[in-house]
């Protein structure tokens, strides 16, 4: 099945064709780690990190690179405030990016590099745009000369004059144009710097994932993401500076998701509303803020909201409690099972959703709709469970197809990073366990004596309270609705 991608540039879908065959090389740009990270910075790893885990399963090898901006003037502003150099900064949020990540099991990211551990390939590719005559040095600084590259604006479709007009520009006397974008800039006192041919300084930011991205991927790479945001004027300038320093193409699919909002404004540091992950992280499950991540298409944006993660919570425990089932009847835990190459076909309706699943993905990593394929394989299986009452009977035909339609539920959670790990039920917080324990020891005894008014009565009761009764071969289970 061919995968078919959206491509900024082009503006319509592709099939992938990787410049190896066989090898999929993938960059995105990370944050510029100045402050703790919020949900926002979490949106494009955890949707790249799944485009890779479904490409690995389609058999492509990935290499999936993520940067780090670890000198920008927002780490310089914003150390002294804390009482520490921008390194000790920089260190110290770039751990707590990695651990959010891990935790909301970005398990895909080959490398992190960091814009200063690149300073010598920065240099090297300033030098070379000033010798082909695409840059020029300025009083200690270096800038791209916009006006030498005849098809600048091409990723964001309009001429020069109209995206300086839509955009905050570095005004700068020592620019030949207004839009003319930084390459180095000249140190000021107290700032971290490095020397250069052109005097000390450091790096500006567009130049620095342009130098990584080719260090570590080549000069043509398959895929580059980002948030829409970046597309001007970041990615925008790196695919000029790139193109006009290798004379190659740059990228062969751009892909921009949607980004994270809060109401109508977009989540960020700027708009204060951020959300820190590892804050929100102690109130709700890794899961939930994944499956928030994906339950829309990558390009649409996403609604975050307590409402919105309350109604997740509800819906995950739909999976928590179909997963104890699971363990119930196949005496085994769905979290260490390990699929093997099984035909999906002997069942019509597996069949089906196997192909729903990977024809989404492969239309342009539709998770969201991908995510509604579990659901309908979930409520399968629990439909066969009832039908073929595997609570009380194992029935050999029916148990085999249970067990084949949880494999393929577990092939396609692995897929999409959730339930990766065990979880528990959503607790309940507000009735104590004993006295629901007590209410259905009483219930079990109203059934016993045939006192069946007096059993539905309680049932009803402890339904009103959010309590849900499940009446298996010798026991009365209970989850919270």
């Amino acid at each position: 099945m061919n995968i078919r991608i959206y491509n900024t540039l082009t503006r319509r879908k592709e099939i992938l064709l990787p410049v190896k065959d066989g090898e999929v090389s993938m960059y995105v740009c990370g944050p510029t780690v100045y402050k703790p990270s919020h949900v926002g910075h979490m949106v494009g790893p955890v949707i790249f990190d799944t485009i890779k885990r479904f490409l690995v399963h389609s058999g492509f090898k990935v290499k999936f690179v993520i940067n780090i901006t670890d000198i920008d003037d927002k780490l310089i502003a914003e150390a002294p405030k804390r009482n520490m150099s921008v390194t000790e900064l920089a260190s110290e949020v770039t751990a707590d990016y990695k651990n959010c990540l891990a935790k909301l099991e970005v398990t895909g990211v080959d490398l992190f590099p960091k814009a200063t551990d690149h300073i010598p390939e920065i240099i090297d590719m300033i030098s070379g745009l000033i010798d082909k005559g695409f840059a020029y040095p300025s009083d200690g600084d270096v800038y791209f000369d916009i006006s030498k590259d005849s098809d600048y604006g091409k990723l964001c479709n309009r001429d020069p004059e109209q995206l300086e007009a839509g955009a905050r520009i570095e005004v700068s006397a020592f620019k030949k144009n207004p839009g003319d974008f930084a390459l180095w800039k000249k140190s000021k006192q107290g700032e971290p710097k490095w020397q250069s041919p052109w005097g000390d300084g450091r790096p500006g930011w567009h130049i620095e994932c342009s130098a990584m991205s080719i260090k570590h991927l080549g000069e043509t790479i398959d895929i580059h993401g980002g948030g829409l945001d970046l597309q001007f004027p970041h990615h925008e300038n790196e695919l000029a500076q790139t193109e006009s320093f290798t004379g190659k193409p740059f990228v062969r699919q751009w892909m921009h998701n949607g980004l994270m909002k809060t109401g109508d404004k977009k989540m960020s540091k700027s708009e204060g509303n951020e959300i820190v992950v590892s804050s929100l992280l102690q109130k709700y499950k890794p899961d939930c803020l994944r499956y928030l991540l994906l339950a829309s298409h990558y390009r649409s944006p996403i609604e975050f909201s307590d409402e919105r993660l309350a109604e997740i919570k509800r819906t995950l425990d739909t999976f928590y409690r179909f997963f104890d089932r699971y363990q119930r009847i196949a005496n085994q835990s769905f979290f260490t099972l390990k699929p093997g190459i099984s035909d999906y076909s002997v069942d019509e309706e597996l069949a089906i959703l196997n192909e729903k699943f990977f024809g989404f993905l492969s239309d342009d990593f539709n998770t969201g709709a991908a995510i509604g394929v579990l659901h309908d394989l979930v409520g399968f299986l629990n439909r066969l469970v009832e039908l073929e009452k595997l609570e009380n009977a194992r029935p050999r035909g029916a148990m085999d197809l249970f067990c084949l339609g949880t494999e393929l539920l577990r092939i396609f959670s692995n897929i999409l990073g959730l339930f990766v790990r065990p979880v528990q039920l959503t607790e309940i917080v507000d009735i104590d366990a004993r006295l629901v324990d007590l209410l259905v020891d009483l219930r079990n005894d109203a059934r016993l004596s045939k006192n069946f008014q007096l059993a539905d009565k309680i049932r009803k009761r402890m339904h009103e309270l959010g309590i849900v009764l499940e009446d298996r071969a010798g026991a009365t289970g209970w989850h919270r609705e």
